[in-house]
């Protein structure tokens, strides 16, 4: 739920939202005299009215609720230098700082992908090495250990994961399962269960990114081991096999990725190509198709890093990754703005090979 109404009281008064769809009320809570918001809506139409002590109606009216975003990013999994970790990591995103721990996923691993279905509130992570086909989830609000969901249709690692956010799909794509995969399955986000199958990537992947544009229903998916340097992309909503969109700047691995949802900007940051550690950030316009665009910089050259932002209200952050060594750096971008990245602060553990996701 990612939608709330907002206004002006003159005296304390009871606020009913009543859903115009089947006139079901949807939020009855007390308010005080002055500003208020009422959160945690679903979209839609609604008739608000307002109630004095008395009884007495003394506002009313129909309203389109303003959809809002989570705030909180969570960074899982990953390898410190010499052994994998179960460590969830969480930041605000829209502050600077450093991260606080979480709590553990159920298996220690590197290389899992993350997604969510935003501000309902569920994060993912699934796949990891050694090869394992686990998914497990968190309540992002609320800090503590993972649960088990189900399990990938195959066991892989270096794969990647989105969504349609509020829509609860939530797929992943690519990755290694004793040989680089073009596998796509799909999970609903807000149940448990086995993830089934979606179709299948234009070429095998590992060691990519992807993102999505939330509600309006595409994923993007970037990158490969052979440092190549197509797009493709899906309607996550509606199974089938992925389409080519356009290139990145250059050819990479190793890159993360992320998107501020429904605003429609992808970002990919970081990465290896043939040669070389990068500290490229390119951007796509997700509805459409195309080549991407250089955005700017990291603060440095690194791979393996995660990435993940707070929607539309339009922070992407990357954290961790490898420059010789494991990180534990977290930098900031404003998404809608080209522009260098930004320190922000830092991990609780220096890792790289991790997933990340947010509540936006």
């Amino acid at each position: 739920m990612a939608y709330k109404i907002s206004g002006t009281l003159n005296e304390n008064a009871r606020i009913l939202v009543l859903k115009e769809s089947d006139w079901s009320i949807e939020s009855n809570v007390e308010k005080s005299a002055g500003s208020y918001e009422v959160d945690s809506l679903v979209s839609g139409t609604k008739t608000v009215v307002a109630i004095d002590g008395n009884g007495e109606i003394v506002g009313y009216g129909s309203v389109s609720p303003e959809f809002y975003g989570g705030d909180r990013g969570v960074f899982g999994g990953g390898y410190n230098g010499s052994s994998s970790e179960n460590t969830i990591d969480y930041i605000t995103i829209s502050t600077t700082g450093d991260a606080t721990d979480f709590g553990d996923l159920t298996v220690a691993r590197r290389y899992p992908a993350g997604s969510s279905n935003g501000t309902n509130d569920r994060g993912v992570f699934g796949g990891g090495y050694t090869t394992t086909n686990v998914i497990d989830y968190i309540t992002i609000s609320s800090t503590g250990n993972a649960t088990d969901f189900g399990d990938l249709t195959a066991a892989r690692y270096s794969l990647s994961a989105t969504s349609n956010g509020t829509n609860d799909r939530g797929v992943f794509g690519g990755g290694d399962a004793s040989g680089d995969s073009n596998i796509i399955d799909y999970i609903t986000i807000s149940s448990t269960g086995n993830a089934t199958d979606f179709g299948d990537l234009v070429i095998v992947r590992d060691y990519l990114a992807a993102c999505s544009n939330g509600t309006n229903d595409r994923g993007v998916f970037a990158g490969h081991s052979t440092e190549v340097n197509s797009i493709d992309y899906i309607t996550i909503s509606s199974k089938g096999n992925a389409t080519d969109f356009g290139d990145l700047t250059g050819i990479r691995q190793a890159l993360a990725a992320t998107s501020n949802g429904t605003n429609d900007r992808g970002v990919f940051g970081g990465g290896y190509d043939d040669a070389n550690f990068i500290n490229i950030i390119d951007y796509i316009t997700i509805s459409s198709t195309g080549n991407a665009t250089d955005f700017g910089d990291l603060t440095g050259t690194r791979l393996q890093a995660a990435g993940t932002s707070n929607g539309t209200n339009d922070r992407g952050v990357f954290g961790g990754g490898f420059t010789g060594s494991a990180i534990n750096i977290i930098d900031y971008i404003t998404i809608s703005s080209e522009g260098n990245a930004q320190d922000f602060g830092d991990l609780t553990v220096a890792r790289r090979d991790m997933g990340a996701t947010s509540d936006a």
